[in-house]
């Protein structure tokens, strides 16, 4: 009866739980404009919404825990002259927001304290909040702003004019731009900054990298006509894609970064659904979240040895247009919640969904929060710029669920996400000693030492050889090389013997040369005395061995020999000597089977081995 084989993992029961209509965030008037972004952001404390704004381009930000039906009349952050296409949170700071126009501008805003958006003030008097910065360089519409994961005050803004810039918003300007050539569709961070993944309109996936203002890589992405994703996998050297094929099929695929000539396994199809998939990493867990705009499911996959493994699907009958992830720090692990999705439904309202690991949460669960990044950059503006690579502090789960603040566990890790001049992952297979430069070293190949027969058990290969010294020591009455001595010594001390039961002999199976002699000796007369300084390795196999004159001697110092052989000879008798030597033959002949049994393992392992090779290879 065959069963079926269940892969092992904490996350496979983890579900979305929807929330009560009155506690989303109702009354909106969500962004109707066409332009392919998330229309939301979240961290830990606000939301922000595009909003359908007359009289130039705003955006709303409305506190976490103000939920609810929202006044008709809210503080907006107004200034741009046409509509607001994308905005994005400082990673660091969570006060600070970015925002991109149809204008060509951006924005840079703070959140006044106390802000919220149910002043206690008449309609007509409540304050719109203006920016605090403005950065002027695009001649058209700016569709996607996004800052960097790892400095502080670095923001990459993609244009209609076929750029993508990098800003050091502290002085104002642009200081590098990337030239792409078509509409950006997606952009994507690598962990510590260093690299930036663009999708276009021109169907290219390229991997640039940013301070040399070039691509490391370029090549075709998917196929299909309708826009794709990207998302950088966290500090792993891979990259989730997410698309259509020629037939209008969505797509996932998987890329590494040193060969992204292809996507590793190929294009995966997901479904024939028109809308784009959304896609969402959760470093602390490895699951990717896709998100489905036009319709309201959200599938999840966990990440596992190069693969990604459907882990459920949350399903709803409201679509979302638009959709946003909170960062790990700000999830509640009191109710062993993994992530928070904010999804847009019939652009009126928002509605959190939950993804539970169902489990009591009495405690805290260290094994799926691990730590996470903190407020804290890895590299300020000028380090970045000048070639600084590294991945910021990280800060306790813990110390969050025991209401004791932010605790960093990790200090800066000056260490790259991945070289794009490492080896590629087929000579990583073939010489699995040479690691990537990534902090998050990739899952093995099932198979790759080249002889894996002699790892798995190096002990018994061993006692392999030296039992098989043994045996032919003691199957005939040839000359013992010395190599086959020293293996005998090393596993005779494994098996013991009485003292008593050989006199002067060693107690160990060591003494077997001994005995031996002591079977030749009872066939002569009289006893051949041998000289003390003939060695042990030459008077044991043979009585012919000895070439000096006989010599008595009872030197308690003396190695053994003949000379103690002949001693023993007229001390033990001879019904115990034989005694012995049967002991010891049945000794050997278990040992032997055991032996045979050993290496019919080792040949049955062996050959399986090479029926995976060939099966893999």
């Amino acid at each position: 009866m065959s069963g079926r084989f269940v892969r092992s993992s904490k996350y496979r029961h983890v579900f979305g739980r929807s929330t009560r209509k009155d506690q989303c965030y109702d009354n909106l008037r969500i962004s109707r404009n066409a332009w392919d972004t998330n229309l939301v952001k979240v961290n830990p404390r606000y939301l922000s919404v595009n909003w359908e704004a007359g009289g130039g381009g705003a955006f709303a930000v409305i506190p976490l825990d103000e939920r609810g039906k929202l006044p008709e009349r809210i503080p907006l952050f107004r200034g741009h002259t046409a509509v607001v296409l994308d905005t994005d949170w400082n990673p660091f700071n969570d006060n600070l927001i970015a925002s991109g126009s149809d204008d060509g501008k951006v924005f840079l805003w703070r959140v006044p304290e106390g802000f919220t958006v149910t002043p206690e003030a008449e309609a007509d008097d409540i304050q719109d909040i203006a920016p605090i910065g403005k950065l002027s360089g695009h001649p058209k519409k700016v569709g996607h702003v996004l800052f960097n994961p790892a400095a502080e005050n670095i923001l990459a803004t993609a244009s209609g004019d076929f750029t993508v810039k990098i800003w050091d918003i502290e002085a104002g300007a642009p200081k590098l731009t990337l030239n792409l050539g078509d509409i950006v569709q997606s952009q994507s961070w690598s962990a510590n900054g260093s690299l930036l993944v663009t999708t276009s309109r021109d169907k290219k996936l390229r991997i640039w990298d940013v301070r040399q203002e070039r691509p490391a890589h370029e090549g075709p992405g998917h196929s299909g006509a309708k826009n794709s994703r990207s998302v950088w996998l966290g500090e792993h050297d891979r990259i989730a894609t997410t698309g259509f094929s020629r037939m209008s099929d969505r797509q996932l695929a998987l890329w590494d970064i040193r060969s992204a000539q292809a996507p590793i396994d190929g294009f995966k199809t997901l479904d024939s659904i028109s809308g784009v998939s959304m896609p969402f990493w959760d470093d602390g867990t490895q699951c990717l979240y896709l998100a489905g705009r036009g319709d309201g499911n959200i599938r999840y996959f966990e990440l596992e040895n190069d693969k990604f493994e459907f882990l459920s699907e949350y399903k709803s009958a409201d679509p979302q247009r638009g959709i946003a992830f909170m960062p790990k720090r700000g999830v509640n692990m009191h109710e062993n919640e993994l992530t928070r999705a904010f999804k847009t439904v019939n652009d009126s309202y928002i509605e959190p969904v939950s993804f539970i690991v169902p489990r009591r949460a009495e405690s805290f669960q260290d094994d799926i929060y691990p730590p996470t990044t903190g407020l804290k950059p890895a590299m300020s503006p000028s380090e970045w710029f000048s070639g600084k690579e590294a991945i910021p502090p990280k800060i306790s789960m813990g110390s969050l669920y025991e209401g004791e603040g932010v605790k960093e566990v990790t200090g800066i890790q000056e260490q790259p996400t991945s070289s794009m001049g490492a080896e590629t992952k087929t000579e990583s297979k073939s010489e699995p000693e040479a690691k990537p430069a990534s902090p998050v070293k990739p899952a093995p190949e099932p198979v790759s030492e080249p002889t894996p027969v002699a790892k798995p058990v190096p002990s018994m290969k061993e006692q392999g050889a030296s039992m098989a010294a043994m045996v032919t020591k003691f199957a005939d009455d040839e000359e013992a090389e010395p190599v086959e001595e020293s293996n005998f010594d090393e596993p005779s001390k494994e098996v013991e013997r009485p003292a008593s039961s050989v006199g002067t002999s060693s107690p160990t199976v060591k003494a077997s040369p001994f005995l031996q002699r002591e079977e030749q000796l009872k066939t002569q007369s009289p006893p051949a005395a041998a000289s003390p300084t003939t060695s042990d390795r030459s008077a044991a196999p043979s009585t012919h061995s000895t070439t000096t004159p006989a010599q008595p001697t009872t030197e308690p110092t003396a190695p053994l020999s003949s000379t103690a052989g002949s001693v023993a000879a007229a001390s033990v008798p001879a019904d115990a000597v034989q005694r012995e030597i049967g002991a010891i033959k049945d000794l050997i002949a278990e040992q032997t089977k055991t032996i045979a049994s050993q290496a019919q393992q080792v040949q049955n392992l062996t050959a399986e081995i090479e029926s995976l090779k060939a099966k893999l290879g």
